[in-house]
């Protein structure tokens, strides 16, 4: 799932690899709007090894940070999503509660069978929801899709904040790979490595959230389960300073919890898994 600021997302620590690529990025322009899967996909190469993001400048990301040195329609995607760390299977709802802004908080994730088609990619749609104090806060979908080596990649989300009616009271965070500049982003590797880093999506000012593989031998205490030998990230957000989550996930399960690691509190623990 995306994480808990949707609408400010971003990097830091990745200048060295961005001047690498000034020359991919150069040719990304030639790349058409809307690119057809084709070609011989590899798989991605980290854009930075793990660098704390208090320590390191911020510069500003490049489109082509996430995916490597490959254009979009060099990568050959599948239509399902079983990559190890993150099962995508349709009809999965997985069902999490901690807290967010203060409140008690409840998030819905489920993986429907629907697809959508977002810059000449059929993605997966999921359906996030979020409660706040036993209502109805945000709606999300989120579009992901799997290459054929085996790594998830995001395209994109269509989000609405929701005010105590119910009402539609903002957008903010919505965006869709291949529009106004919008760049898809590696969401999870098909073998994390400790050290890689990546650009999980890139829309200036609105969507630029990374992560890094920090260890693949954590241990975890949720409700829905003790787990061991668990992938544990860190992301962080140019575009929110001084905040730092991390995020666990186990191996044929996803994701179990999200908790801040600097910054105001918020947790999100998994609780339960409904399966088709």
């Amino acid at each position: 799932m995306p994480s808990r600021a949707e609408a400010t997302k971003g990097s830091a620590g990745l200048a060295a690899v961005f001047a690498a690529l000034s020359l991919c990025a150069a040719c990304a322009t030639a790349t058409p709007a809307s690119p057809r899967p084709s070609g011989v996909a590899a798989s991605p190469s980290p854009v930075a090894s793990a660098t704390s993001p208090e320590s390191s400048p911020s510069p500003s990301p490049s489109p082509l940070a996430s995916p490597g040195s490959l254009p979009i329609d060099q990568v050959n995607f599948v239509a399902a999503i079983d990559n190890a760390w993150l099962p995508f299977k349709p009809g999965t709802t997985m069902r999490y509660r901690g807290t967010k802004d203060e409140e008690p908080a409840i998030e819905v994730f489920t993986v429907t069978n629907r697809t959508a088609t977002i810059d000449g990619v059929r993605c997966v749609v999921i359906d996030d929801r979020l409660f706040l104090s036993g209502r109805l806060a945000e709606r999300t979908s989120d579009y992901y899709v799997q290459d054929k080596d085996g790594n998830v990649w995001y395209f994109g989300e269509d989000t609405q904040e929701l005010d105590a009616k119910g009402k539609v009271i903002s957008a903010e965070g919505t965006w869709h790979a291949g529009v106004d500049g919008a760049q898809p982003g590696i969401f999870m590797e098909a073998n994390p490595t400790v050290g890689h880093s990546y650009l999980q999506e890139f829309y200036k000012g609105h969507a630029e959230d990374h992560f890094s593989v920090e260890s693949l031998n954590a241990s975890i205490k949720v409700p829905y389960g003790s787990f061991t030998g668990v992938l544990r990230t860190r992301e962080w957000t140019p575009l929110e300073p001084g905040v730092i989550d991390n995020k666990f996930y186990v191996r044929g399960v996803g994701e179990v919890k999200e908790v801040t690691a600097k910054g105001p509190l918020e947790e999100l623990s998994l609780v339960s898994i409904k399966r088709p």
